[in-house]
């Protein structure tokens, strides 16, 4: 099962993610980043919330606009691509 890092503040698309089978964590600092398949931010922050590393190998896909079933088939397409 994919891991989808979700930024805290964006509860509906947890929900909208978990509603689709997908295994959700919280990001609440660079550190949680860490071995997900995928993160979702608010876009808010230039540094997209820190997430500098480059041993962070998740796509990043920006929220900041987007519905929960784009956000939703953005993560699909993303995973879909690296498989």
């Amino acid at each position: 099962m994919s891991r989808i890092g979700v930024e805290e503040s964006l509860t509906n698309i947890q929900e909208a993610l978990r509603e689709k089978g997908f295994d959700v964590v919280e990001i609440k600092q660079e550190a949680d980043a860490k071995n997900l398949d995928c993160c979702v931010v608010t876009g808010m922050e230039s540094n997209v919330m820190g997430i500098s590393d480059p041993s962070i190998k998740a796509s990043i896909i920006d929220a900041n606009g987007l519905t929960a079933d784009e956000v939703c088939n953005k993560v699909e397409d993303k995973l879909n691509a690296i498989q």
